[in-house]
């Protein structure tokens, strides 16, 4: 899926981009999301002892 991205100076890495889609940033909110729903899920300060 093609995205926007700024002009990065590097004619191949553009190119690819404009080809594939900015995949380095699509991995990096894959991991976001998946961090913020790890913490939620892990998170038990709720549960009471």
């Amino acid at each position: 899926m093609p995205t926007q991205s700024a002009d990065s100076g590097a004619p191949i890495y553009d190119w690819l981009v404009n080809e594939h889609g900015d995949v380095v940033a699509e991995s990096r909110e894959a991991a976001e999301r998946t961090q913020r729903e790890a913490e939620r899920l892990l998170d038990w300060s709720t549960l009471r002892v």
